[in-house]
């Protein structure tokens, strides 16, 4: 592995960090969250075609930038540094992913140049709230968790044309599910006997989809309810393949390894943003006559939460860099123990930042409280972190030291 980026990737970095710092100050943000979409459309638009965020890991020949999982972690980071509420995420690094590997030459064709340019946004709708197992982060993604059969869930039965789906069901916290263009459902399909989980797209403006968003902690990242009511719907990839929810199950892990990936850097980014500020709070906010900053206590606190983040920005970069690494030699787990790594490292930056910040840190006018939030809220989303620890480390374990990959259980 090397260590050192390029001069094309540290253009990425440099270009994103200066736009997002002309637009995305912290009262656009507060304006953009409360937009119908949840984000500013203009501001993605020129994300998209001036810098190709969203195409930045897809093949040049569907409109992408051809870069890899390394480049949009790095763009992920500058992102999460200012806690940008974009579809990027969700687009970027689920669904694209999952069409380019599934879907037929005629689905790649018609869906991959939209989502490259930002004219189509995406959204992966799991029942449940079983994102994280449905991404095998937490636990195997081979069970039920799409329904397995039973009410609830999202199921799916064949139509009455010729390669038509239904698909009836409800999907909650699905990130950008509100808005998005595109949604691809994970449902159960086969009944009891052929039992399997699959993934359909399905339009988001096509009848019978009714969507609203929800309230959330974290209104930087926008959440919607799905519920598909007998909507027609196209079965992402070939049909009648043998191995169909096996494969499946794979590209969904495949998947939440670059989303652990993308969103350790985003979190990285966030902590790094937060402890920037802290410091520059702490050496004007004056007691006792001097900077707090200059107080012992308060230093070696900082400097914990330093040590914390540069770990955790190391170990992000080394999960980007395995989830591409085209060899396979990158670790199985890393992606997840980056994650939580990552995810720790933001939740105590935030909780610090609060505090030495004083009394107007508690306040909701100030702007510590949102990455706070973003910590608390990513590790719902994803987490926890003793389970995606657990599972990384079930899943890298050649001898089975921790048991069966995956099937133990820690306890909650």
């Amino acid at each position: 592995m090397d260590a050192a980026f390029t001069e094309e990737q540290e253009e990425i970095r440099r270009t994103l960090r200066e736009l997002l710092h002309k637009r995305c100050g912290p009262d656009a943000v507060r304006a953009a969250v409360r937009t119908p979409e949840g984000y500013d459309p203009a501001l993605w638009r020129q994300l998209a075609q001036q810098l190709g965020l969203p195409g930045l890991a897809l093949p040049a020949p569907y409109g992408g930038v051809g870069c890899g999982p390394t480049e949009l972690a790095l763009a992920c980071e500058e992102t999460g540094r200012v806690l940008l509420p974009s579809p990027l995420l969700p687009t970027a690094a689920l669904v694209a992913p999952l069409v380019l590997a599934l879907g037929t030459d005629r689905q790649r064709a018609e869906l991959l140049p939209a989502l490259a340019a930002g004219e189509l946004t995406g959204a992966l709708a799991v029942p449940g709230g079983q994102l994280a197992t449905a991404l095998a982060l937490t636990t195997p993604n081979d069970g039920g968790w799409a329904g397995g059969g039973r009410a609830g869930g999202i199921q799916a039965r064949r139509g009455g044309g010729e390669g038509e789906w239904r698909l009836y069901g409800e999907a909650a916290q699905v990130l950008d599910g509100h808005s998005a263009g595109l949604l691809l459902a994970a449902a159960h399909a086969g009944g009891y006997a052929r039992s399997r989980t699959l993934l359909f797209v399905v339009r988001g403006d096509a009848p019978g989809v009714v969507r609203v968003r929800q309230t959330a902690m974290d209104e930087t990242r926008p959440l919607g309810r799905v519920q598909l009511r007998e909507v027609s719907a196209a079965l992402l990839g070939e049909e009648g393949a043998a191995d169909g929810g096996a494969r499946v199950a794979r590209e969904l892990a495949r998947a939440g390894a670059g989303a652990a990936a993308a969103l350790a850097a985003e979190a990285v980014g966030a902590a790094d943003a937060a402890l920037v500020r802290t410091v520059e709070y702490v050496r004007t906010r004056e007691q006792f006559g001097r900077p707090i900053g200059s107080f012992q206590a308060v230093q070696h606190r900082l400097a914990d939460l330093y040590v914390q983040v540069q770990a955790a920005r190391s170990a992000a970069y080394y999960a980007a860099w395995a989830v591409g690494a085209a060899d396979g030699s990158g670790e199985p787990g890393a992606p997840g123990l980056a994650l939580a790594q990552a995810l720790e490292a933001l939740r105590a930056v935030a909780g610090d930042a609060i505090q030495l910040h004083g009394g107007i840190g508690f306040t909701w006018e100030h702007d510590a409280h949102l990455y706070f939030k973003r910590a608390t809220c990513d590790e719902l989303l994803l987490g926890p972190v003793h389970r995606l620890r657990a599972h990384a480390a079930r899943t890298a374990d050649p001898l089975g030291l921790f048991g069966a990959p995956g099937r133990a259980e820690v306890p909650a």
